[in-house]
């Protein structure tokens, strides 16, 4: 996949500044890395790539909080349409770390509030003041409950109006269980935009018959590495990801 990768053109971090998107709509889609590849072909004349220090395809870790009953994750799984979701974000390759707050209301769109931090964790005064402003939750209930790592493709259309994440190797750790799991099959594609402008990669997506299907890797790798959590929401998705050969 590397060589295909080269053949896009690049855009550097600073060109896509203006490409924020941080009050959008998102779609994601569900497929394997075969069919990635395909569609990674077809769409290389109509988006650039994200290049960072002759790198386009870069680490990510992910560090979710919760409380110690799964409140996050309950909200999801028992259809809650407004929810939220705290959490680090680390590019690995830059060494920068976010602390993130995001919110989705009743209506699909998703709003994300981050501010950059040293470490990852949330115990310093401008963390502790960035939650008591944005957190539905209690800070002294927070507790780390799942790491994720994985690599991520970024393209925009040429027409910047949209940005296109591509993550492939997802890793789970849960913190809670102990439990550890490797989706290298698995690649998982979300859309992001701001209302319902057009966008050359749904044409491609429709001919290669890769259909919207909800992803949450928060829900997804408690759901695959704690067998006492409810899951009665996520049934569908884990015999859809043992269709496609994802997992066993």
């Amino acid at each position: 996949m590397t060589d295909l990768l080269l053949q896009y053109t690049p855009i550097s971090l600073d060109e896509m500044s203006g490409i924020r998107l941080m009050n959008r709509i998102d779609t994601k889609f569900l497929t394997t890395r075969l069919r990635l590849e395909e569609l990674l072909q077809r769409a290389k004349d109509d988006y650039f790539i994200q290049e960072v220090d002759g790198m386009r395809n870069m680490p990510y870790f992910t560090l979710y909080y919760d409380t110690p009953e799964c409140d996050m994750y309950i909200m999801h799984q028992n259809g809650k349409k407004t929810r939220q979701k705290i959490r680090i974000r680390s590019y690995l390759n830059s060494g920068i770390n976010y602390l993130e707050v995001k919110n989705k209301n009743n209506r699909g769109r998703t709003k994300k509030k981050r501010i950059k931090i040293e470490q990852r964790h949330i115990s310093h005064s401008a963390s502790i003041d960035f939650l008591n402003h944005y957190s539905r939750y209690k800070i002294s209930l927070l507790s780390p409950t799942l790491e994720t790592q994985f690599d991520r493709i970024t393209l925009v259309n040429k027409n910047k109006t949209e940005r296109l994440t591509i993550d492939t190797n997802l890793r789970f750790n849960n913190y809670i269980t102990g439990e550890t799991l490797l989706l290298d099959r698995i690649a998982i594609i979300e859309l992001k935009r701001n209302g319902n402008v057009f966008s050359p990669i749904k044409d491609i997506l429709n001919q290669l018959r890769i259909h919207p299907a909800k992803f949450s890797k928060y829900c997804m790798g408690m759901v695959l590495t704690n067998d006492n959590l409810k899951q009665n929401r996520f049934k569908c998705r884990v015999q859809t990801m043992k269709k496609l050969n994802i997992i066993d």
